[in-house]
């Protein structure tokens, strides 16, 4: 990517989100469509862009930005008022919707270890997507993001798992072990720090200048991201880490202020990379099991989700939208094929049906995901209306 074809797609994208904005839908759709079209897959009409480096680069960044955010809202006393929904809510998560989707991977591939990724992908939801629509629908604040949160964290921490798994060429227990284990080690030692060291950083952020004061809050940010890198982790475990260690501060809605333009910016650069992945020219090949995929896992999502909030003590309403909310899918089922399209131990064939899955299935889950996100409060007042006098009369 030059810096013209930079500055093109800035100006695409900013008008696309305006666009969007208009009709009061979320931009996220519109940034994907925009990579789609002007991506080196088909359609091949306006494509003008080649995934580089410079392109991963940029779309890690967004990851890291909007799971940045996500940190900071998730404070330590947020963390143990949600520690409930950890176990409850993540297992019923897990159990419905990896079974779904092991069940499209077995019609798809057989008994097979492709069969093994098709279910992780499915199961794992998109934490950018969602944190991105918690952010423009202005729900996080509310009660019921907390199990949404849970459900996220228990997500990054069995894809952790699976990411181990799949480097391991399909057959290796230990390595997922080791996985697992960073994964919750680097997370416990995160909290811990938010804990027991907020009023050390809060003390330095404070006496810094500055620009000496973004330069430390973005060194953090990007030196948690690494490390968790390092260990083989996602980026995006440490960037959320990152940001419930400052989540403690009392500069923390400074940060949000100071650092709420990259995350804009970086975020949409983020989705925008993540259409270029998206091949609508091999729809023909893997439609049926794109269609079947989307139909069960988004019905496994909200029931799952719906089940979690009434199980975490939340009315009916709230938990239609913890269901809504995790419908979309992400940056963690590319993250699978592109493992996947460089593993041996899967058929070629397979490896090039899991790619082309994977971004049209992106791509149909993030838009129903936003627009159910969208409308989940006015879907619950019309299937949960309010007892009216009449009906409470008759039942006393």
């Amino acid at each position: 990517m030059t810096l013209s074809q930079l500055a093109l797609t800035i100006a695409i994208l900013g008008c696309l989100g305006l666009l969007a904005s208009r009709f009061g839908l979320s931009a996220i759709p519109a940034y994907l469509l925009a990579g789609l079209l002007l991506g080196p897959n088909e359609p091949r009409a306006l494509s003008v862009i080649e995934p580089s480096d410079v392109t991963t680069f940029v779309a890690e960044l967004g990851i890291i930005f909007l799971l940045f955010f996500l940190g900071l809202e998730f404070t330590f006393e947020r963390l143990l008022r949600s520690g409930r929904h950890l176990g409850l809510g993540g297992s019923i998560d897990l159990l419905l919707n990896a079974a779904v989707g092991l069940l499209v991977g077995l019609v798809a591939f057989g008994l097979s270890f492709a069969a093994v990724i098709l279910a992780a992908a499915v199961y794992v939801s998109s934490s950018a997507v969602t944190v991105k629509g918690l952010i423009d629908f202005r729900r996080l604040a509310d009660d019921e993001t907390d199990v949404i949160l849970a459900i996220l964290v228990i997500e990054d921490i069995v894809i952790a798992g699976v990411l181990g798994f799949a480097a391991a060429g399909g057959g290796g227990v230990s390595p997922t072990l080791v996985a697992v284990g960073k994964a919750l080690g680097f997370i416990t030692v995160s909290l811990a720090a938010s804990r027991y060291l907020a009023r050390a950083v809060d003390a330095i952020l404070d006496r810094l200048p500055s620009e000496f004061f973004l330069l430390f809050t973005f060194a953090l940010l990007v030196g948690m991201s690494a490390g968790a890198d390092a260990l083989g982790l996602s980026a995006a475990i440490g960037a959320l880490m990152a940001g419930v260690v400052l989540a403690e501060t009392s500069v923390r809605r400074e940060i949000e202020e100071r650092f709420l333009s990259f995350r804009d910016i970086f975020a949409a650069l983020f989705f925008f990379v993540f259409g270029l992945t998206i091949d609508v020219g091999a729809v023909n090949d893997i439609g049926w099991i794109l269609a079947l995929a989307v139909v069960l896992s988004v019905l496994a999502k909200l029931v799952a989700g719906y089940s979690a909030g009434v199980v975490g003590g939340f009315n009916r309403r709230q938990s239609l939208n913890v269901g809504a909310a995790l419908v979309a899918h992400g940056e963690f089922t590319i993250i699978l094929a592109q493992i996947a399209a460089g593993n041996s131990a899967i058929a070629a064939g397979d490896r090039e049906d899991l790619v082309a899955f994977a971004g049209l299935y992106v791509l149909a889950t993030a838009t129903l995901g936003v627009i159910l996100m969208k409308e989940s409060k006015r879907i619950g007042r019309f299937l949960f209306p309010p007892p009216t006098l009449e009906r409470t009369s008759n039942a006393v």
